[in-house]
């Protein structure tokens, strides 16, 4: 299947040829380069390609390593459906599962009430009826999210509030909020929580970002990642 475009594949080794000159120049990012496997590379190329931002590798995380994208991969070939925090990132992804596995995408907003509620926002306030109504339905085999959380950070609060009460775990969070506001305390919060997860530290993140790094798992499901 076709799935990479030959601009995309030709920006892939130019990506890589100057993560390997700055590589050559800083020992720690070398070795952190080394450490990575072929999943967290497509991820972190993927990322970086959306981003135009080569910077950002040293703060791409994944916990555990290499363990998370495989998790994620895995539950999203087993029909996981990939919960969004904005519009935005779902639209990014859509396309993406429709040509690969066909994971159903929904928006966190479906469930969101038309007000905030007092000292709360939308997003947050419609963690609980999302995550009830996608892990919680009896004519379907249990298969946890994988969710994305570029722009929300009180979402993804919330979601570690609610799992953290005994609700289902997702089976991977990417989380990278952006911002300024709350974004350092949530990305705390989801490096303690244990969770399978691949976090952007720093005040970097946003719906591009998140969709890039599911787009990378998708992809994979159906083809060997890029030759170097």
């Amino acid at each position: 299947m076709e799935l990479d475009h030959p601009i995309f594949t030709a920006s892939i080794a130019l990506i890589r040829q100057q993560l390997e000159a700055a590589a050559a120049a800083d020992a720690a990012l070398a070795a952190r380069l080394a450490g990575l496997g072929p999943l967290e590379r497509d991820v972190l190329e993927r990322c970086i390609h959306s981003s135009g931002d080569l910077s950002l590798a040293p703060d791409l995380v994944f916990a555990p390593s290499p363990g998370a994208c495989q998790q994620g991969l895995a539950a999203l070939l087993a029909g996981a459906p990939i919960l969004c925090d904005t519009a935005m990132a779902a639209a990014a992804v859509a396309p993406m599962a429709r040509r690969t596995l066909g994971n159903r995408v929904v928006g966190l907003l479906e469930w969101a009430p038309a007000q905030a509620p007092a000292g709360d926002t939308r997003s947050a306030a419609a963690v609980a009826a999302a995550w009830a109504a996608l892990t919680n339905d009896s004519n379907e085999p249990l298969r946890a999210p994988v969710v994305l959380i570029g722009s929300a950070p009180t979402a993804l609060e919330r979601l570690l509030a609610v799992v953290a009460a005994g609700a289902v775990a997702p089976a991977l969070v990417i989380g990278m909020p952006v911002g300024f506001i709350g974004v350092a305390e949530s990305k705390r919060q989801l490096a303690a929580s244990g969770l399978p997860q691949i976090r952007l530290e720093g005040s970097r993140g946003g719906a591009g970002l998140v969709a890039a790094a599911c787009n990378a798992l998708l992809r994979a499901a159906l083809l060997p990642p890029l030759s170097p």
